[in-house]
């Protein structure tokens, strides 16, 4: 006999966690509340506040200017967020946060425009400009922990951990102060004209107010309340901190259910319930996270609540019976009375379990990963009587015993694989035509045969392969159609049938390597499943010709796992992403598609390979990776509800507008006004939608201009606008189509003065006045530019003259002379000297005769030169001398152009009127450095002094001519006063000559 689980009466209830993993930032979540947006926030115990749009957190903390991570309260007035801390209160006002120390705040009221705060330590106000102030009451309700105030429209009551007080106002001179009940209250309501107030230990207080008499009646059995909520009208959810949720019918104060750990919630102790505006309720716990609660038509089965594993194989409907397969873990049944584990083979132990059949006598034929077919024989039924015990519905009755008559049946099994016969131990699916067995593997072909289970043998075994005519055997499903035709489809997209057990291979029928997933057959039309190219149809009366599934919506997926028909026509397709349901018209056109995911109350998210499958009322049974679900189409199907969009931020320049309400701004008479320079804008907007909200697409428009097409962008920049009057219009829809209303924001940029009349009248003059001055002053213009020309052409010829001058003047004939002279006396007295003499010579002339080529040469290649010029002196001096040269730029002296054979004239002069003329040790030094527009260059000797080398020399000597020449040079290429010489003077003494000059700086990139 197989095992007993679990009932079905505890599986109606649909609840998704969100924890730690999903984002939440804290598993402790003391309060939850709803903007009107849409966003839920979130107040956690040590993770600070998150907000949530139904699939991710954004969270602020103490990092962000939050008082305290640990939240206690929320409440939004007007457009700020109101947060109750254990250190007093926090004001968010749009992503600015202003903080008020004081005492726990456990929760927020604004009552009759007033804000109350219910603290550790008594009632306070808030107020804007006072911060908090305690509002003195009975001394011990001042000194009491204040969980809870209610307002019945006439008198105020206060639950406190020393009794239930009412009371005709919150001020010093209160009256009425009455204690009613002297317990610890933890939580209280007004709902219609009663007060349900909660004593810790005690139960609920129930008080009537329009009564003459308020009444003490109470109900004992929910106790440990840490919040009520109002839902479904006539609902009250008591939370608590040990049991979970227990609803109550308000009216008759019968319990209705409870939302506990046997259910599917984690934790037991829980802070609050609120619903939202898409009529899902959420649940907030303490260790827990959060939970979304399904009023669906699903019901949702996995390893916490009866299944042997999360992954479904398969699904089969048998009588009134469900099997399944999941994981590696063998096959359950759900019937009436619950799920069964049915004893597993130790034959097939863990093993993947992927078809399942039934023959006429309710045997189960089941079909294996790589141990063939697992078949189970129905071999005897008995009866048996056993007593349940069941919970009233009614708080303050017993129990009920009822009687149950459970039917047991035992098996026999067989194991059917290639020893006896088979073609594969690996099965892919499974079909029962009358007694004969049609078995597909999975890459093998097709088996047909009837089975003996006396002999335990195949009769009649007839295999279909290659050879009969399977062009492909990559079998992906295989299913009997109305006539009783067996069809097949395999992984590269080829179709075929056997009918008369002859093969007719249809080939490729999408003309795309596609793979072919999975088959169904309705009302004579055959429907295939691909795995990435959608659904696709084609009538059975005519050729076989397919076309795609196509309508005013697409499908969310394409690859396509699972399909089949409800009993109302609609096809419902399982994909990667859950199921749609998918309205077809008359001509198999799609009319609408509606999607049940995560959010939804499909749990199972991807689903498995046709494990689908429909029972005899009509219910459908999806097999997914995470679990079992079922849908029940008899149920009351949430209705969706029509999007609304706000604004949420506008930036001008990049800046957000804070100073206005956006929100009261749209789609009113108000008019942002901007200045000529503020032309760049951007508006975000949003519309939440906790069940789809990766499915809400938006649309919009800049004054009358066309809508822009759909998407999922949710702000647009929009920059270079046009002065004048302008507005913004956006639009959204749900993942139904329904769209919100159009929101518009009106602004205005204001034209520059250039733009006005009067400036452009003025321009105009000005602009007549300057053409006839123009005209009458172009001639003068046009001489005087010919008149610069010339000049500019005489100039430039004297350049060309001077450089040939110089080129003249780059050596001294002397100097040539007596080098030569000098190396000729080396060669008796020493060689050597005479040897690097005539190289340090040769190197000098090449370089001279290279450079004198070039317009400019690099800084580098001058300094070199300089080098080998210098080093010639030395060696033919009369006296020793030292030398440097040095250069301070970021740039690289390779990068920097000169004229060549500039300062060579300088240096003759300093070493051989100076250094050679002088008394002291010879030194000389050239200095380079760089400025932003010049290159500047110093030559210092101490040597006796330009001025006292003319007094001694003639005025026709060639260094003086060089020097002018120089001169010249440099004034043409820098200005005139480019050129500085001077005597360097120790007191009266003078030491040396200082030579300054500097050129435009040029780089050769």
């Amino acid at each position: 006999m197989s095992g007993f689980i679990s009932s079905l009466f505890a599986q109606n209830n649909q609840l998704r966690a969100y924890t730690l993993e999903d984002g939440l930032p804290q598993s402790q979540v003391y309060d939850i509340i709803q903007d009107k947006i849409g966003y839920l926030w979130l107040g956690t115990q040590g993770g600070g506040l998150c907000r949530f749009n139904g699939e991710e957190f954004k969270i602020w903390n103490e990092n962000d200017g939050l008082q305290s991570n640990y939240i206690h309260s929320l409440a939004f007035v007007n457009d700020s967020l109101f947060i109750g801390t254990k250190s007093g209160l926090s004001i968010k006002t749009k992503n600015k946060f202003t903080n008020i120390n004081g005492p726990r705040i456990n929760k927020i009221y604004q009552i009759k425009n007033k804000i109350y705060l219910a603290t550790n330590i008594g009632v306070y106000e808030y107020r804007k400009n006072r911060g908090l102030i305690k509002v003195n009451l009975n001394p011990k309700i001042n000194t009491s922990v204040i969980n809870d105030i209610v307002f019945d429209n006439k008198l105020f009551w206060i639950a406190t951990n020393k009794g239930l007080w009412k009371l005709n106002n919150i001020q010093k001179d209160a009256s009425i102060i009455e204690r009613h009940s002297p317990f610890d209250f933890t939580a209280a309501i007004f709902h219609k004209n009663k007060i349900f107030a909660t004593s810790f230990n005690h139960g609920i207080l129930v008080l009537n107010t329009n009564a003459k008499t308020y009444g003490n009646r109470w109900i004992k059995k929910v106790t440990r309340v840490t919040n009520i909520s109002k839902h479904n009208n006539n609902e009250l959810w008591f939370s608590t901190d040990n049991e979970g949720i227990t609803i109550i019918d308000s009216e008759v104060y019968q319990q209705k259910k409870k939302i506990n750990k046997t259910n599917g919630l984690g934790v037991s102790h829980i802070r609050k319930t609120i619903m939202d505006r898409q009529s899902n309720i959420w649940i907030a716990t303490s260790g827990g996270g959060f939970y979304k609660y399904f009023q669906n038509n699903f019901t949702h089965y996995d390893q916490n609540n009866g299944l042997k594993g999360n992954h479904v194989y398969a699904v089969h409907s048998i009588k009134n019976d469900i099997w399944a397969s999941n994981s590696e873990a063998g096959l359950i049944k759900i019937d009436s009375l619950g799920i069964h584990h049915i004893p597993q083979e130790e034959r097939v132990s863990e093993v993947k379990i992927k078809t399942i059949a039934n023959d006429a006598l309710g045997n189960i034929w089941a079909g294996t990963d790589g141990k063939g077919i697992f078949f189970k024989q129905i071999k005897q039924v008995d009866s048996i009587v056993t007593d349940t015990i069941m919970h009233s519905n009614t708080l303050d009755e017993d129990p009920i015993i009822l009687i149950d008559t459970i039917i047991k049946t035992t098996y026999k099994n067989h194991i059917i694989d290639t020893d006896k016969g088979l073609q594969s131990d690996w099965i892919r699916s499974i079909q029962v035509v009358n007694n004969t067995i049609w078995v597909a593997s999975y890459s093998s072909g097709i088996s047909k045969f009837k089975y003996n289970s006396k002999k335990r043998t195949l009769i009649s075994l007839k295999k279909f392969t290659g050879k009969n005519g399977i062009e492909d055997l990559q079998i992906r499903d295989m299913k009997q159609s109305p006539d009783g035709t067996i069809w097949y489809a395999t992984q590269n997209g080829h179709l075929g049938y056997i009918k008369n057990n002859k093969v007719t291979h249809l080939g490729n029928v999408l003309n795309q390597k596609t793979a072919i997933s999975t088959l169904l057959f309705h009302k004579n039309i055959i429907y295939i499943g691909t795995a990435g190219r959608g659904v696709w149809w084609s009538s059975l009366d005519k050729e076989i010709k397919f076309k795609k599934l196509k309508g005013r919506k697409r499908p969310y997926s394409d690859n396509i796992y699972q399909m089949i028909f409800d009993n109302n026509n609609n096809l419902w397709v399982g994909s990667e992403r859950g199921v749609d349901r998918i309205e077809l018209s008359q001509s198999n056109v799609i009319v609408d598609i509606f999607h049940f995911g995560r959010n939804d109350g499909f749990l199972g998210i991807e689903t498995s390979l046709n494990a689908i499958t429909k029972d005899k009322k009509g219910n459908l049974w999806f097999g997914a990776i995470y679990g079992l679900t079922k849908y029940q189409p008899t149920g009351i199907t949430k209705a969706t509800v029509k999007p609304k969009l706000y604004f949420e931020d506008v930036e001008v320049a990049y800046r957000s507008v804070d100073s206005i309400q956006l929100n009261n701004w749209a789609n009113s008479d108000k008019i942002l006004k901007l200045t000529p320079k503020q032309t760049e804008l951007s508006f975000s907007y949003k519309t939440v939608d906790l069940d789809h909200p990766n499915d809400v697409q938006y649309r919009w428009k800049l004054n009358s201009s066309a809508w822009s097409p759909w998407s999922t962008d949710n702000k647009q920049n929009l920059a270079g606008l046009a002065y004048g009057a302008h507005y913004f219009s956006a639009q959204s829809r749900n993942y139904r189509w329904e769209e919100s209303d159009i929101i518009t924001f009106n602004f205005f940029i204001d034209s520059p003065v250039y733009e006005k009349l009067w400036f452009q009248l003025t321009v105009i003059s000005l602009i007549i006045l300057i053409l006839g001055g123009y005209g009458l002053s172009y001639i003068r213009r046009v001489k005087q530019k010919n008149k610069e020309e010339r000049t500019r052409l005489q100039m430039q010829n004297h350049l060309l003259s001077l450089e040939q001058k110089a080129l003249r003047l780059q050596m001294n004939p002397h100097f040539i002379f007596n080098a030569l002279n000098g190396i000729k006396a080396m060669g008796t007295s020493n060689p050597i000297r005479m040897n690097t003499t005539i190289n340090t010579f040769a190197t000098l002339l090449r370089d001279i005769l290279y450079n004198s080529r070039k317009d400019y040469i690099t800084l580098d290649q001058e300094m070199q030169t300089l080098k080998h010029y210098i080093e010639i002196e030395q060696l033919m001096a009369s006296k020793p001398f030292i030398y440097d040269i040095s250069i301070e730029s970021d740039f690289d002296p390779e990068e920097i152009l000169i004229p060549p054979m500039l300062i060579q004239p300088f240096v003759e002069n300093a070493v051989r009127h100076g250094i050679l003329k002088g008394t002291r040790n010879g030194e000389l030094k050239i200095q380079f450095h760089t400025t932003d527009k010049f290159l500047h260059c110093t030559i210092i000797d101490n040597g006796q002094g330009i001025f006292q080398s003319q007094k001694n020399k003639a005025k026709t000597d060639h260094q003086s001519m060089a020097l002018t020449v120089t001169r010249e040079r440099l004034e043409s290429i820098s200005g005139k006063d480019s050129l500085i010489i001077k005597e360097i003077l120790d007191g009266n003494s003078v030491t040396g000559t200082q030579i300054l000059f500097k050129i435009p700086l040029q780089t050769d990139y």
